[in-house]
């Protein structure tokens, strides 16, 4: 069943299942009365260390006020200068906006907000539920005894890491800026690379308690809209209490929850982003990660790398192919080792097979046990060596692979050419520049072994023959993932399989439906 069909059904569910959760029966607003207005904003809060709440007296109008903000995420060197002494210090020196006798609530207001706090994000809320998510947020709130509305001031400030090269996606030639945690730092980096008026973002809040700030961007004159309304609506259909990184957003609005390839691009690099937003595609946002989504996709977008395009367009072409063959050594290379070795000897030269026959005298397993042996071995001492320290999780992936597999064929239990089939494949699977889809022709890799030890070329036939069918049924936001060769799209195969000269690409992909076709005049 498909993705969003059985979303559906589980929404219908739940909704005549009477099970919908209401988080707000009724808006509660702000009083007149300070106190009141602080102590309901204390209740929702509660007691925390890291809650301020900051008394002042504004003499010039003769009424209390109070700050709240949360230590850590608002910063206080603003809220000292540009709120406190600008209310406390410097209002009463402006004798112009001091009215004779008892200044009206609206007077006050006005006066503060318009010509007094000098911040540039000033927001003016009724909603006490509103006023604390905002305070969550970042944002300090301004309350004045008589005042029944909230003055919301822009002084987010938390601790950010700074722009730093990407570590999943090293590139000889291209920019070294990566994305961050800040959601806010990560669309400056793409508006540097955009300057364009037509760069939309609309902001979405996804998460019932953590209140996640997610952005879709995409270019209004470029993007289909049908992508956009479709990106949208499966966005607004996510119900869910936390959302931490973009890697859930990822696992909710993808079209087939059961495949094992990724149908939405993850990247930490703005240039790759804007190169896809110019293309027509979809961009979305998740504060707190520095991993980005880009939509829609299709096989031969997970397997393009950055410097296809910096470098000249041949040197571009070769490491793309390069790339290609060794995503065909990663997943067919052990399973024919397997099945030749033990179903199809005869294909192989005579040399050769003599070669392997002695290398494999005194192995006591069958060729599918000692590959399945190996990749596994492999496997954990790549995950090891991930989550390991960095310069000890190197050493441990370098010395435990030869270690390792030097210590099994001593010991014969794998054969020598065994070492090498597993190594090739090891060393080809790291040359996928997406890591999603690494993770998952490492999965089909042992799905294709096994195919090949039951039933040798024919199992490894029949399971590509599935593969290939799973492929081109597969959808990524309504463009087929096995585009532009299923179906047949001659226009975008200069930029497939190889990547031809800039001047030859006059025209942006043609799957992406573009609203501006031409890139190139």
């Amino acid at each position: 069943m498909n993705r969003w069909a059985w979303l559906q059904k589980k929404k219908k569910q739940t909704k005549n299942g009477h099970q919908q959760v209401k988080t707000h029966e009724t808006d509660v607003f702000f009083s007149s009365s300070l106190d009141s207005n602080l102590e309901q904003i204390q209740n929702i809060l509660g007691n925390n260390p890291d809650i301020a709440i900051r008394r002042f007296y504004i003499g010039v109008y003769n009424v209390n006020a109070a700050v709240v903000f949360i230590k850590g995420l608002a910063d206080k060197e603003q809220i000292h200068e540009q709120i406190l002494k600008s209310i406390m210090l410097e209002l009463p020196k402006r004798e112009c906006f001091v009215k004779e006798g008892r200044a009206t609530a609206s007077h006050i207001k006005e006066t503060i907000k318009d010509h007094v706090v000098t911040l540039t994000d000033v927001e003016e809320i009724n909603k006490i539920e509103d006023c604390v998510m905002n305070i969550l947020n970042g944002d300090t709130a301004l309350l004045i005894d008589s005042v029944d509305t909230s003055l919301l001031l822009g002084t987010k400030k938390w601790p950010s890491r700074q722009i730093e090269e990407p570590i999943t996606e090293a590139t000889v030639r291209g920019s070294r800026e990566g994305f961050v945690e800040n959601i806010l730092v990560n669309v400056s980096l793409i508006r540097r690379r955009i300057k364009d008026s037509h760069l939309v973002i609309d902001k979405y809040t996804i998460g019932r308690r953590s209140q996640t700030t997610v952005f879709v961007t995409y270019m209004k004159d470029i993007t289909n809209d049908s992508i956009i309304k479709e990106v949208k609506n499966r966005l607004e259909k996510i119900d869910i209490d936390q959302t931490l990184e973009s890697g859930i957003i990822e696992q909710f609005i993808e079209d087939d929850f059961l495949s094992p390839f990724p149908q939405l691009l993850t990247t930490e690099r703005p240039d790759k982003i804007a190169s896809g937003l110019l293309e027509g595609r979809v961009a979305i946002l998740v504060d707190g990660t520095p991993f980005v989504l880009l939509l829609p996709i299709t096989i031969t977008s997970i397997l393009q790398g950055p410097e296809d395009y910096y470098e000249r367009w041949f040197v571009g072409t070769l490491i793309r192919l390069m790339r290609f063959g060794a995503i065909f050594v990663s997943l067919f290379g052990p399973s024919l080792y397997v099945a030749l070795v033990s179903y199809h000897p005869g294909l192989i030269p005579t040399d050769l097979v003599i070669s392997i026959a002695g290398s494999r005298e005194g192995v006591p397993f069958p060729s599918i046990v000692e590959a399945l042996m190996m990749e596994v071995t492999i496997e954990i001492l790549r995950e090891a060596g991930v989550r390991l320290p960095k310069p000890i999780g190197q050493t441990v992936g370098i010395v435990g692979g030869l270690v390792i597999g030097e210590a099994a064929v001593t010991a014969g239990l794998v054969s020598p050419m065994m070492v090498i089939v597993v190594a090739v494949t090891a060393i080809s699977s790291f040359s996928i520049p997406q890591y999603g889809a690494g993770i998952a022709i490492r999965i089909l890799r042992f799905g294709m072994m096994l195919s090949a030890a039951f039933l040798g070329l024919y199992g490894i036939i029949m399971f590509a023959i599935a593969l290939s069918i799973h492929l081109v049924k597969l959808k990524s936001f309504g463009v087929e993932y096995t585009s532009p060769f299923v179906p047949y799209q001659v226009k975008d195969w200069k930029d497939a399989l190889v990547r031809l000269p800039y001047k030859v690409l006059k025209q942006r992909p043609e799957m992406l439906k573009p609203k501006d076709s031409t890139r190139i005049k």
